[in-house]
């Protein structure tokens, strides 16, 4: 029996390698030791390919624009390299590769991992944060610089700012930018910066290794830059080179010279807009004074200028005319109240007074003659009597007892008397 054989193609072989390499824990995050070969960094894309070889073997090795972002060096061919990535299959060609994670200098491997540390410890503590971030002065009097008192840094600082800004005051404090007592000696010098009247400082210095930027990694300087009450800008090292001082500072130049640059305005474009300034209120001013002549002249021109006494006449005329309509007013009330009068003087009334105070003196007779009838003693005239005990009227039996004392109230006086005996009506 002849064995059937299964053939499959090149790129399935490619894929199930690469599925091998890719399932592989130990290949999902390698440690790795070597020496740049044939750098190369694409433009515009920003992709990093290169090998990283030894004395028995080389790989190729990309790392993607997102990942070299980070990179706080600027690779080259033989440099001596650690690297943290992972292994995987470049399927057009079959071949394998480094992805690379993270790249530092051989020997930089710890200092990096410190860096990294203390990055994330002060993010959570909020050093970052761009909120708490102070504005730079747009037009600085006074500035002051920690850095070295020699050196490319401060000579291109101070050039910079001669150059673009000469009227600004500037404020060496010389301080150590590299060694053991350095952090302590930037930190020392931005707290004395702090109490001088400055509107802006720079901290910074020009580019080195990781070892020669590492007081700038320092917690210390770092807190020194967080609680500045100046505003900030970092200048340390070249444009790839980043700092712990860089995050915290409210403002990060790429180099001394980008700090300098940030820290003052241009003074050809500061008088340029002053140009413009004086042009625009000169043009503003002529409109202004154009618009005023123009209102002049139309008043100049009016009726009312060139006929000053037709506003009298206007004024008397309407006077005149009021105290017409005024006149007029009042002689036409006063016909209507002689009108009134004399009605008043011609009625029956006015012609016969005594009528009124006839019928009025009939109307009070017979008010008198009601109230008469209401009058309790006309009742008494006729037989009927009041009865009264302890001086209240009595109008029921029930008011009184046997043998107590009452008033009898008749018309033309009282008999005191005794109740001998109560009798209820029939």
């Amino acid at each position: 029996m002849v064995e059937e054989k299964l053939y499959i193609s090149v790129g399935e072989l490619t894929k199930i390698i690469k599925m091998k390499f890719d399932n592989s824990n130990f290949f999902k995050k390698v440690y790795i030791k070597g020496e740049i070969s044939n750098w190369k960094k694409q433009v515009p894309s920003g992709h990093c390919y290169f090998t990283v070889k030894d004395e028995l073997s080389r790989i190729n090795s990309v790392m993607f624009s997102q990942k070299s972002k980070g990179l706080t060096f600027e690779p080259k061919d033989g440099d001596s390299i650690n690297i943290i990535g992972r292994i995987s299959v470049y399927e057009p060609n079959g071949n394998y590769q480094l992805y690379v994670e993270q790249m530092s200098l051989d020997g930089e491997g710890e200092l990096y991992q410190k860096y990294l540390q203390l990055k994330s410890e002060l993010q959570k503590e909020g050093f970052f944060n761009q909120e708490i971030k102070k504005n730079i002065p747009k037009y600085p009097k006074k500035i002051g610089i920690v850095t070295a008192s020699t050196g490319a840094a401060i000579k291109d600082i101070l050039s910079t700012i001669k150059r673009r800004y000469p009227i600004c005051e500037t404020i060496l404090f010389p301080s150590l930018v590299q060694g053991s007592d350095a952090a302590a000696d930037i930190t020392n010098k931005i707290k004395i910066a702090n109490t001088y009247d400055i509107d802006t400082l720079i901290v910074g210095r020009g580019g080195g290794s990781i070892e020669d930027l590492w007081p700038f990694n320092e917690r210390i300087v770092a807190e020194a830059i967080y609680n500045s009450k100046i505003p900030v800008i970092s200048a340390v090292g070249h444009q790839v080179d980043f700092t712990i001082a860089d995050f915290v500072a409210d403002i990060r130049a790429a180099t001394p010279t980008a700090a300098a640059e940030l820290a003052v305005p241009n003074i050809e474009d500061v008088s340029l807009n002053i140009d413009n300034y004086i042009n625009k209120i000169n043009i503003n001013m002529k409109n202004k004074l154009e618009n005023y002549r123009t209102t002049v002249e139309k008043i100049k021109n009016s009726y009312i200028m060139k006929n000053p006494l037709s506003i009298y006449e206007v004024k008397s005329n309407n006077i005149k005319n009021i105290k017409e309509k005024v006149t007029s007013i009042m002689k036409h009330i006063i016909n209507d109240r002689k009108h009134e009068i004399n009605i008043m003087k011609n009625s029956y009334i006015m012609k016969n007074p005594m009528v009124i105070y006839e019928k009025k003196n009939e109307l009070l007779i017979k008010y008198i003659e009601k109230i008469e009838l209401l009058n309790p003693m006309n009742s008494l005239k006729r037989g009927y009597a009041i009865i009264k005990k302890d001086g209240i009227s009595v109008g029921s039996i029930n008011k009184v007892k046997p043998n107590e004392d009452i008033t009898i109230n008749l018309s033309d006086g009282s008999v005191d008397a005794k109740v001998l005996k109560i009798k209820e009506s029939l």
